[in-house]
């Protein structure tokens, strides 16, 4: 079980392999047909080429979810006043089970105290002690010292005891709407040199002035030693300490919100990383016996205490940091039987918060439903993104072997929102997509880049090292011109030289096993082929070629792109046709080699015209008449 674990852990790309998924049940009963979705030849890009398949009722339905667990239940240690904190654990394996202290120090070893809990009934052990905040602990279960799963802070790593930290109840904050927010997608550890929480808030300013208006951090659950993309997080209430104290991160999102930028979290609840997890040895409830993912033995939320730690997670995240959403990662590979998916029971657990927050699916079967349906506000639609690599780029191996890579098919997927609309997908030999006429414009994010589709590579490459910095400005007009969500990926305003490449931190074995897993998991990529020339993920080396250098901002080529992105972004926002996210006044064509976008409102109509191939004249289409300006 470890070892399956530990073959696939970090890896957060290529999640349309996760099999058994919630989200695909319903989707692999629709008729299966074979043709790639058809594109329309010049002119606009209709619904010509493959029938629409019809919705499918019922998969988000159902009366009831497994009994819930009460809030007051949750588990943890919790202060109360007075240098007392409650504690409250569940284990099914354990008779007895004992809170032990430690000496608040750097050398953290010596035990100072230890607090018997009281059994309570159905696994439940609790008690309130005189530990006061900033206390350090680990559980004793029967003979076993094991750390706090529910830990807010772990300060010396997964395995080391957890930390007593106050609750706090961030202010209420003012964001802009949904509709007008530009993602900016960011991992704190190679987001600058020092990678700390304390050093990106920094950098907000710049990015304020820049023109986004949101920005998404990479997972911050704890995860093993001092570097890694956080997927394979095991704390998930206590953050990476690494970055960070907590107070440094709730820091950090009040510095964004006074700027007037948004901050949503990525959060991964289909698995649990390798090394650390310490749920099974509480309750191997936790996790079904007979579900895996490709990362390891399920999490089971037909466990009611799965879906409080989900449900708690979620909520401390947004009540406690001040996140003004979250990103889900995977949702296709999420299992859960249960009559209520946890996904549909967690939007509406976020939606029922004061004030607004955004839930947004990273769903590798693409289902509109996921919006429709269960209740989140966006997916990311990845269509576009395919589509538009394999255009410029020409690449055909792994899963972009399932795009023909042609202007028309990417005007298509504009004009639809998504490319696949119930087609089986054959990477996955699974149905993706489906018709997206529901779904408002800001509820496909778009992008060009994002951590999966640069990491994954075998070298990181990012998407102007593969297609030239004329073709990738190009592509960014395009991108910002859409009323779709834009996300971008750091360092993608100034065409950053760095690589993002794949890094971890393991133990020796474990690490070697995941390095080989990953390139088992993307072994229909070319790149992959020779591992010699794959960097190696445990080495320090690797982690450092992927820190962004800022310095270069100022150099060319890289200013020319940072001020192409500045005007982009300033129109985006100010120009009354540009800045109103509406699909419905859209329509995207092509004409004699190149795509065109129009966009229209009561303030009048913009036209954009891509040519990504070598023609030096680029003039508004024929058709669409004279009159129109630069």
């Amino acid at each position: 079980e470890r070892g399956r674990a530990g073959a696939r852990a970090g890896g957060c790309g290529a999640r349309a392999r996760a099999g058994g998924a919630a989200l695909g049940r319903e989707r692999a009963r629709r008729s299966r047909r074979r043709a790639r979705p058809g594109a329309a030849a010049d002119g606009e890009a209709g619904a010509a080429g493959g029938r629409r398949s019809p919705p499918v009722r019922g998969r988000w339905g159902g009366c009831a979810t497994v009994a819930a667990v009460p809030d007051e239940l949750s588990l943890g240690a919790c202060p109360i006043a007075g240098g007392v904190t409650r504690f409250r654990v569940w284990s099914t394996r354990a008779r007895r089970a004992a809170i032990v202290a430690y000496a608040a120090r750097a050398d953290w070893t010596e035990i100072v105290g230890e607090h018997p809990l009281a059994a309570a009934g159905g696994g439940l052990f609790a008690a309130e002690l005189p530990l006061p905040v900033g206390s350090l602990y680990k559980v004793r279960l029967g003979d076993a010292l094991v750390p706090d799963p529910y830990a807010r802070a772990l300060p010396f790593g997964v395995h080391g005891p957890a930390e007593v930290m106050a609750r706090e109840t961030c202010p209420e904050r003012h964001v802009l709407p949904f509709s007008r927010w530009v993602i900016y997608e960011l991992h704190v550890g190679t987001f600058t040199p020092e990678g700390t929480y304390a050093a990106a808030a920094e950098r907000l300013a710049a990015l304020a002035e820049l023109g986004v208006t949101a920005i998404e951090l990479l997972p911050l659950a704890s995860f093993p030693g001092r570097r890694g993309w956080g997927y394979d997080g095991v704390g998930l209430f206590a953050p990476h300490a690494g970055y960070g104290s907590p107070a440094a991160l709730r820091a950090f999102v009040a510095r964004a919100h006074a700027l007037g930028l948004a901050v949503i979290l990525d959060v991964v609840y289909n698995h649990f990383g390798p090394d650390g997890n310490y749920l099974a040895a509480y309750s191997p409830e936790y996790f079904a016996a007979d579900r895996w993912t490709p990362w390891g033995q399920a999490p089971d939320f037909t466990c009611p205490w799965m879906r409080r730690l989900v449900l708690d997670n979620a909520m401390m995240w947004l009540r406690e940091y001040g996140f003004d959403g979250l990103r889900l990662d995977a949702t296709q590979a999420i299992v859960d039987p249960s009559p209520v998916s946890i996904v549909e029971e967690l939007a509406a657990t976020v939606r029922a918060l004061p004030g607004r927050h955004v839930v947004i699916a990273e769903d590798g079967a693409h289902d509109p439903r996921t919006v429709t349906e269960a209740g989140l506000d966006a997916i990311w639609a990845d269509d576009f993104h395919h589509s538009a690599h394999v255009l410029v780029t020409r690449e055909r191996d792994g899963y972009y072997g399932e795009y023909a890579g042609t202007l028309a098919e990417l005007a298509r997927t504009v004009q639809r929102g998504l490319l696949y609309e119930g087609q089986p997908w054959l990477y996955t030999r699974r149905i993706r997509g489906g018709l997206a006429d529901g779904l408002a414009a800001e509820a496909l994010v778009y992008c060009l880049q994002n951590h999966d589709q640069v990491g994954n590579r075998a070298l990181g490459e990012r998407l102007h090292h593969l297609c030239g910095a004329d073709v990738f400005a190009a592509l960014s007009v395009l991108l910002l011109f859409l009323p779709m969500t834009p996300l971008l990926w750091m360092g993608q305003e100034w065409a950053a030289s760095s690589p993002w490449q794949y890094f971890t931190d393991l133990p020796p074995e474990l690490g070697r096993r995941v390095a080989a897993g990953r390139r088992a998991e993307y072994g229909d990529f070319v790149a992959f082929g020779d591992p010699s020339a794959i960097p190696d993920p445990q080495e320090a080396t690797t982690f450092a070629r992927s820190v962004l250098r800022w310095d270069e901002r100022e150099r060319e080529p890289h200013r020319s792109v940072l001020a192409l992105y500045r005007a982009l972004l300033e129109l985006r926002r100010d120009d009354p046709v540009l800045a109103v996210p509406d699909r419905s006044r859209m329509v995207a064509g092509t004409w004699q080699g190149r795509l065109w976008v129009r966009r229209w409102g009561p303030a009048g109509e913009r036209l954009c015209v891509v040519d990504v191939g070598e023609a030096p004249d680029v003039r508004p289409p024929a058709p669409l008449g004279p009159g129109w300006e630069p």
